[in-house]
């Protein structure tokens, strides 16, 4: 794995402390090397193994939104549209055990790629961190850790779990470790009948509203994976990997010939698929030097449910119209991404760390009816350093760490650019005081320059690519003060983040778009990415935490706003704006109690609190602030058995905004949920020869 990189602390005494106080869980996505959650140099958030099995979360989505106040999602049939901190998904980077997750080239990941009964723990890394992981992390970074499975012979698990509105989700593991060779085959399925919490449908932007619509807020949807990863342990110093996954995404629309725009005669179908090879060499006891290599396909396709007469594009030049029927699929973009990264940790004088690391990304997209030409590529290369040096401070436990790091990245079409990093902190007893200076670099993606498609929502839009774009750039400033009282910890982190050059979709006049199109589609609307400028981001995270071994308690607050200068090319004057989807106030709060009954029976109960005001948008209205309570109870009997239950929006709570314009929560009200999990373990721990090795990539699982 490319970040967990450097064991600082045998894990297995680590997971012993941790489970008596979480500060001492170990975290590596802030510097890329592993350091103790209290003593690591960049602020991190975590969300634990322990917090994620009380929760019990159906998915990535839900465990974010209700377990810290930073983010906020607005699902819909194109992605989960994540905002963290005020900036969008395209500004979050995200990573699977260190490795960058691909989905969409427009920043749309498909977050149901992720397992989640197959995660250890989340880490969350806000603020620009491109001097270490390069673009898409201006906002910055969540790394969802995995579970490792180290026991020798054979491990089976299977996860069922079902709830309201058809919501069914499984999940199933094997794991085989026989001496140097171990592999773990995960299969999971999600599916839902989905959801209308309004027959009511705004038309074309106008007054007039439609009562009887069949779209429904939420549509019904299915997709698998499998995956599979093999580990080979060469050498007592050196392990070798290899793995890959195939993925598929169905998503029914409601189709027929019902009067107005709410049908389609095509469903939407995802396939993607993945490939990895890659390999960590420990030099000695400190030093070390990981290669990876990442092959990722997303394609996305239209599947046909009836005839339909389309577009006919051949090298993305229209042709002809060209018929569909029932069964058929007609790709609308197939991208691709290839990625190298060689990196090295090395042990300096006077207790400095020093990590270097070298990376390739190769992006191709095929879109025959949405690129000129009907292809698109990119590639950028990257050299990168940082250095770690922390120094004790007299005879007690103050000490001060800093870190030092910078990029330098080389874009096929926007040149070169050096992105520089600055991290500190000062630790006084319980008290730690954090500060941050960073910058952030984007390159526009091949989607942002060359895409152009029109979207049949209540009405015609256009949207359009713009070769034109500039280069995104951004200074983060952050700090933080964290405290801790007995087991009470208190952490207080404002923030500002200035982006220059953002790019966003922007209203432009039908005049500025080509008249072939315009004539073509008629469309209501045209929508271009455009550089706006001076946008940022600031406010606060709070966040406060007890902890005893029974009983837990906490929450998060954010406040936030945003500004950015757009110009109106139509009344040519520029105007102040909100970015899109920003609200002012976020909060989550939680209680959990457990209790061992007998040594055969655990039973553990939670309540959580989620709140958010307004969410601001330029156009189709605002989204409705909102509160949401869930209860969940979980029942661990013995070791191979565990149960879970609860209820989600305990108070029913129903946003009926009509279709077309944005929601604050899609929550289809009060729902129910129940999962059952077996596991079957037959084997052994793994031998001392090889256990250093495997336990310095994760947390071994619980």
């Amino acid at each position: 794995m490319g970040l967990a990189i450097l064991c600082l602390t045998p894990t297995l005494m680590a997971q012993t402390v941790w489970r008596e106080d979480s500060l001492q869980e170990v975290v590596v996505t802030g510097t890329g090397t592993q350091h103790l959650l209290k003593d690591a140099p960049v602020q991190t958030e975590v969300i634990s193994h322990q917090q994620l099995r009380q929760f019990a979360g159906k998915s990535i989505e839900d465990i974010l939104a209700g377990l810290t106040a930073s983010f906020s999602f607005n699902e819909n049939d194109m992605g989960s549209h994540l905002q963290m901190n005020g900036l969008g998904n395209s500004y979050v980077l995200i990573l699977i055990d260190g490795r960058r997750l691909h989905g969409d080239n427009g920043g749309e990941n498909d977050l149901s790629l992720i397992d989640p009964h197959n995660i250890e723990k989340i880490e969350i890394v806000k603020g620009a961190s491109s001097a270490l992981y390069g673009s898409d992390a201006i906002a910055g970074v969540i790394n969802i850790i995995t579970r490792k499975h180290r026991q020798q012979g054979v491990m089976l698990e299977n996860t069922s779990r079902v709830g309201s509105y058809g919501d069914i989700r499984q999940h199933n593991g094997i794991a085989l470790n026989y001496g140097r060779l171990s592999s773990y085959t995960n299969f999971q399925l999600q599916h839902t009948d989905g959801w209308q919490n309004t027959a009511e449908e705004a038309i074309e932007q106008t007054e007039y509203h439609i009562t009887d619509s069949r779209n429904k807020t939420v549509n019904r949807h299915t997709n698998w994976q499998v995956a599979e990863r093999l580990t080979y342990q060469l050498t007592p110093d050196i392990e070798l990997y290899a793995d890959g996954s195939i993925y598929w995404k169905r998503i029914y629309r409601p189709s027929g010939h019902h009067p107005g725009v709410d049908v389609k005669t095509w469903d939407l179908q995802y396939d993607n698929a993945s490939a990895s090879v890659g390999g960590k060499w420990k030099l000695n006891s400190t030093d070390v030097i990981t290669l990876d290599a990442d092959w990722k396909k997303h394609a996305y396709n239209y599947a046909f449910t009836d005839t339909t007469l389309t577009d006919g594009y051949v090298n993305g030049r229209f042709t002809n119209y060209y018929p569909y029927f029932s069964g058929q699929k007609e790709l609308q973009s197939d991208q691709r991404l290839t990625n190298i990264s060689l990196k090295g940790v090395f042990t300096l004088p006077y207790e400095q760390l020093l990590t270097a690391g070298l990376d390739y990304r190769y992006d191709w997209l095929k879109a025959p009816m949405r690129v000129a030409g009907g292809k698109a590529t990119d590639n950028t290369q990257a050299l990168y350093v940082q250095d770690e040096w922390h120094r004790g401070l007299g005879d007690g436990p103050a000490a001060v760490y800093l870190t030092g790091g910078l990029r330098l990245t080389r874009n096929q079409g926007f040149g070169t650019r050096l992105t520089p990093k600055l991290s500190a902190m000062l630790k006084l007893g319980e008290l730690r005081l954090r500060a941050t200076w960073s910058q952030g670099y984007k390159t526009p993606t091949p989607k942002e320059l060359h895409y152009q498609y029109v979207r049949n929502m209540n009405g015609v839009y256009l949207y359009l690519g713009n070769q034109d774009l500039k280069a995104q750039n951004s200074n983060y400033f952050g700090m933080s003060a964290e405290y801790t009282i007995g087991r009470l910890t208190l952490t207080l982190a404002p923030y500002y983040n200035k982006v220059d050059d953002m790019i966003a979709l922007v209203t432009v006049p039908a005049k500025d778009a080509p008249g072939h199109l315009i004539a073509k589609y008629d469309p209501i609307r045209v929508r271009q990415y455009q550089n706006i400028e001076n946008a940022k981001t600031y406010g606060l995270d709070f966040t406060l935490r007890y902890q005893n071994p029974h009983f837990t308690a906490g929450g998060s607050y954010s406040y936030l706003d945003t500004q950015a200068n757009q110009y109106d090319s139509e009344e040519e004057t520029m105007h102040k704006v909100t970015i899109d989807g920003m609200a002012h106030h976020k909060a989550n709060v939680y209680a959990t109690w457990s209790h061992d009954f007998s040594k055969h029976y655990q039973l553990g109960v939670g309540i959580y609190g989620r709140f958010s005001t307004r969410r601001y948008y330029q156009i189709d209205g605002h989204g409705k602030g909102y509160q949401l309570w869930r209860l969940s109870t979980t029942h661990q009997i013995g070791r191979s058995l565990r149960m879970e239950a609860g209820i989600d929006n305990i108070f029913d709570y129903v946003d009926r905004t009509p279709h077309g314009l944005h929601l604050g929560t899609t929550t289809p009200g009060r729902t129910v949920y129940a999962s059952l999990t077996l596991r079957f373990n037959q084997g052994k721990k793994l031998t001392n020869k090889y256990k250093s090795n495997f336990n310095s990539n994760n947390n071994e699982e619980n």
